[in-house]
């Protein structure tokens, strides 16, 4: 987790404290939400998967399946309008800005 935020600060010249992103960037909220959600699903839980996808969506605004494959790192900026798909695969140290759709 320490090296995600410290990738962010990196990318970011905004981001002022490892505690400002856990506690107010939408960004880091939903790739940790979608950590937990893909979780669920490679244990087969998928409705829990799911429910814990669209939480994050409506707390956050970042649509991502749980069965994305994502890379360490992603830094979503701005995520408000981005859907990443069952069928995305994003590999690591990416960025991504508003208003994106991934997969098909």
């Amino acid at each position: 987790m320490n090296n995600f935020l410290q990738s962010i600060i990196d990318r970011d010249p905004a981001a002022k404290s490892k505690l400002s992103l856990v506690l107010t960037y939408p960004g880091v909220k939903a790739v940790f939400f979608h950590r937990v959600a893909n979780f669920f699903v490679k244990a087969k839980f998928y409705l829990v998967a799911r429910i814990i996808s669209q939480f994050s969506r409506f707390l956050t605004g970042i649509e991502i399946h749980p069965n994305a494959n994502i890379g360490k790192n992603l830094f979503i900026d701005h995520g408000m309008g981005v859907v990443i798909g069952e069928t995305s695969e994003i590999k690591d140290n990416v960025t991504i800005y508003h208003n994106v759709t991934l997969g098909g």
